[in-house]
């Protein structure tokens, strides 16, 4: 485990939240930019990739135990982070980078990224590898990379609500605009090997979004096998595993006392937290920017 395996060298560290850069204009570290652009991925990688806080964690838990033939203690070897380098992050030195840990494992790997889909690295393309693309609304979406931001250290600090509303709103976020973002996945989905998942309906029919994954994959498994990734994956089983919910990273990274990194995990959470002018203007914007496109979210059930 990449953090367990060096604490010796954290001791009374203070992580310092980062200043973004932008990269083609989209608020990401630039100082390992070069290296991301230029990771040679093989045939057989899986990436999963989102938006931040759209299921990203949960979509590499069904993918893991799916690529595993529902074998629990095979998805229990490792943290999420350890399991599924995540391409583009920076840990503290020493604990390896996610291009890093990628270097060093095998094909086939499980790869994660939050990159927009101009950003990622042309070698996936190039080699054809499989892309799950998880997508959530985006009201949702904010109220949790909101308190994401606020008990993560390692992205800028998010304000206040109404400051943070205006600033995801601006696609002054890290990973961009949502937005571009969700509308640049979905334009590329026919063209490459790319399944393109809903949250809502990740929600709404579990098993029928695992058994897409399932095909997608190549996987045949048994009714007993769906149930029990079904069952391992649910919310709450995620929440209370520690290979999965992120309470293994040291809290001078993430504090769940402020924030658990696995909150609520349902659809409409943004009610409680959008005023009613903050909605009609979302209301307008996403009127605005989603002209012209097929692509359909709901924002409740």
């Amino acid at each position: 485990m990449a953090f367990e395996r060096n604490t010796q060298y954290f001791g009374s560290y203070v992580m310092q939240r980062p200043a973004m850069g932008h990269i083609s204009g989209v608020p990401l570290d630039q100082n390992t930019w070069a290296s991301i652009w230029s990771f040679q991925a093989h045939p057989e990688d899986i990436v999963v990739a989102a938006y931040p806080k759209a299921g990203t964690t949960w979509m590499q838990e069904i993918v893991d135990m799916v690529c595993e033939d529902g074998d629990v203690e095979k998805c229990r070897r490792a943290p999420t982070y350890d399991r599924h380098p995540f391409l583009e992050v920076v840990a503290p030195k020493p604990v390896p980078s996610g291009l890093q840990l990628a270097e060093q494992m095998e094909p086939p790997r499980i790869l994660k990224t939050h990159l927009p889909i101009q950003l990622l690295p042309p070698s996936l393309w190039e080699r054809n590898c499989k892309v799950i693309y998880v997508a959530r609304n985006a009201k949702d979406c904010m109220v949790s990379y909101f308190h994401f931001q606020r008990m993560n250290k390692g992205l800028p600090d998010p304000g206040t609500w109404d400051e943070y509303f205006l600033t995801f709103l601006s696609g002054e976020v890290p990973w961009g605009n949502w937005f571009d973002h969700v509308i640049g996945w979905w334009e590329i989905k026919d063209k490459y090997q790319v399944l393109y998942i809903f949250y809502e309906d990740m929600i709404e029919d579990p098993k029928l979004e695992i058994r897409k994954v399932m095909s997608f994959l190549g996987k045949d498994l048994s009714d007993d096998v769906v149930e029990k990734i079904h069952q391992h994956t649910s919310f709450q089983a995620m929440k209370e595993n520690p290979m999965a919910n992120y309470s293994t990273i040291p809290s001078f990274v993430m504090d769940h006392s402020i924030s658990p990194f696995m909150r609520k995990g349902i659809v409409g959470d943004w009610k409680n937290y959008f005023s009613t002018a903050q909605s009609d203007l979302f209301d307008e914007e996403y009127e605005r920017k989603m002209k012209g496109t097929d692509l359909v979210f709901r924002s409740q059930l």
